[in-house]
């Protein structure tokens, strides 16, 4: 009986089928990896505003602290965005003419709030609070990064969930005092693992239950 098949046969069907495991292994490893890549995390990605907003100047420079702007950070989950008046506080008397601020005098104006893009954009499955946060040891920068360095923000965190988890596992290496909740150059002291622990228990953070599911998920 004549061969139907020619020599090379298994030669390429061997070549077929390692190949086909070597597109599987590579699609399962993009969709591994993609995740964690700024695609999906966002991270380090500049966000176009109205108006270029500089947290360097403000807080880096003029030393303006967080509060005076971000006004219900410490009542509400939400931080809050400040109202155009509150840029016209200074700017009413400062900077009057420049051509940069347009927007903000064109906003208080025609009394329409500037249309300000979201950089920290949490899915709607996720719920954070702001204040639960800022009034139990966690500062702007553990989350925010250096603010005080950047002229335009940018996500430095990826804010997946397990980023998330890792933290709400093992709180005390991030806990720092009331008093340096918005110092922004603040870096965890040499002995942090004992002064973590004694914060744990001064905020009365009950760590056992802070990765169960309702914690963010409601």
């Amino acid at each position: 009986m004549p061969q139907i098949f020619p020599a090379y046969a298994n030669t390429v069907a061997r070549a077929a089928i390692l190949g086909a495991v070597a597109l599987g292994c590579l699609g399962i490893g993009l969709l591994v990896a993609l995740p964690a890549t700024s695609h999906v995390t966002r991270q380090d990605i500049i966000v176009e505003q109205p108006v270029q907003f500089s947290h360097e100047h403000h807080v880096g420079g003029l030393g303006i602290d967080c509060r005076y702007c971000h006004t219900s950070v410490e009542q509400s989950r939400y931080a809050g965005i400040p109202p155009t008046h509150t840029c016209m506080t200074c700017h009413s008397q400062l900077w009057t003419n420049a051509e940069i601020l347009a927007p903000v005098r064109r906003s208080l104006a025609e009394g329409v709030p500037i249309r300000w893009q979201r950089v920290h954009a949490l899915p709607d499955y996720v719920y954070f609070d702001h204040s639960v946060h800022v009034t139990n040891g966690v500062g702007c920068s553990t989350c925010h990064g250096a603010i005080n360095r950047m002229p335009q923000v940018r996500q430095v965190a990826p804010l997946t969930m397990g980023w998330c988890l890792d933290c709400h596992r093992n709180p005390a290496p991030n806990l720092r005092p009331a008093s340096e909740i918005y110092n922004m150059e603040w870096r965890p002291p040499a002995d942090q693992r004992e002064r973590g622990g004694r914060l744990l228990e001064h905020y009365g953070i009950r760590s056992e239950h802070l990765s169960d599911c309702s914690r963010c998920h409601r």
